[in-house]
């Protein structure tokens, strides 16, 4: 009798080892399967967001139309009704939505990469503020991720100061897109807006210009640190129009997460860049990224690069209604002066050599 028990309780440890080294086999491959969901839904939602900065009012555009020929021709028409007595909220403010800003798509999109905001000063909630942000990058993906959503804690970090990243007028006539732009706190980079913002939205307000825009987005290549800046000083004026401080801010590996053919001065192909960019907003440029489902095919994901957005010290700007030349030079060589310091400050701690230099254009 004590045999077969000790017989039978052999039989029990042998088989609680084996279902104890199954399950530590099944944990280990639900890990690791999570761990393949979780990268694919990184990658899935950063190719969303491309696929609806380059598509998606034109994709809504042509439906709304097509609408009109359908029996649902009356949506179409309540639609650009309420579009018509709604055309000036974007110079407004728009409608930011906390809910949308919130959205756990964009945890995976800060991941992704991932991307990360770097304060350096406290900014006063007593203040207006305009950010210059450099460099554009081929789509200023740190610059939406860290201003547009709350995926790096933006409000958390600079606590009463509400983010406003302007972007291409244009995009606010494109139906849908306008909404979902607003949502996320985008306005557009023009002057009527910028001037309600300051002076008719109480304190606290700060606006993200990317000050390069679509010029700088042609140079945009991975291993190149340079600004489109020397003759860019509208931004200058208008903050001390409204007495707003200035803030620069520099985005290490935005120009790391695409590749770009590039065409020289005097090609057609610049032509054509440089015609685009004069009579439609912006230039067209030939670029790729990853694939889908491989980083060894090309496609339109971003390369999955580090995105580090640094914001500077604020320079105190006085309120001048008629601010002259003089002045704007004055402040504007504060401006390159600051954003080269934040740079050389900070290139080494993100994979910069120390010999890097902003190259300032």
């Amino acid at each position: 009798m004590k045999t077969l028990i000790a017989a039978y309780s052999g039989v029990l440890r042998g088989t609680g080892s084996s279902i104890l080294s199954a399950l530590q086999d099944l944990f280990s491959i639900t890990w690791l399967n999570r761990s393949k969901v979780e990268k694919q839904l990184q990658v899935i939602s950063v190719l969303q967001w491309v696929l609806s900065f380059l598509m998606l009012g034109v994709a809504c555009s042509v439906i709304l139309m097509y609408t009109f020929c359908t029996d649902c021709w009356l949506v179409a028409v309540l639609y650009f009704t309420w579009l018509v007595f709604d055309w000036n909220t974007p110079k407004k403010g728009g409608r930011r939505s906390q809910w949308v800003r919130n959205w756990a798509v964009w945890r995976y999109f800060r991941d992704y990469f991932p991307i990360q905001l770097v304060k350096t000063h406290n900014l006063l909630t007593t203040r207006n503020y305009i950010f210059g942000y450099h460099p554009h990058g081929i789509m200023g993906l740190g610059a939406f991720c860290n201003f547009s959503t709350e995926a790096t804690e933006v409000s958390k970090k600079f606590p009463g100061i509400r983010p406003y990243l302007a972007t291409l007028a244009g995009n606010f006539r494109m139906p849908v897109l306008r909404e979902y732009l607003m949502s996320g706190g985008i306005c557009p980079v023009n002057q009527d807006t910028i001037d309600y913002l300051l002076s008719k939205n109480g304190s606290g307000n700060a606006i993200i210009i990317v000050v390069g825009g679509a010029a700088e987005s042609l140079s945009s290549m991975p291993g190149k640190n340079a600004v489109t800046l020397r003759n860019r000083k509208g931004f200058v004026k208008l903050a001390l129009r409204h007495g707003a401080d200035l803030v620069p801010t520099y985005s290490f590996g935005e120009n790391e997460v695409y590749k770009q053919v590039i065409f020289e001065e005097g090609s057609w192909g610049r032509w054509v860049q440089k015609k685009f960019q004069k009579y439609i907003g912006f230039a067209p440029c030939i670029f790729h990224g990853r694939g889908l489902f491989s980083s060894d095919t090309w496609g339109l994901v971003p390369y999955s690069k580090p995105i580090t957005t640094v914001v500077g010290e604020p320079i105190t700007t006085p309120k001048l209604e008629h601010p002259t030349q003089q002045d704007i030079d004055l402040y504007h060589a504060m401006y390159v002066e600051a954003l080269v310091k934040l740079f050389d400050q900070h290139k080494t701690k993100f994979g910069l050599l120390e010999t890097e230099v902003l190259e300032v254009n």
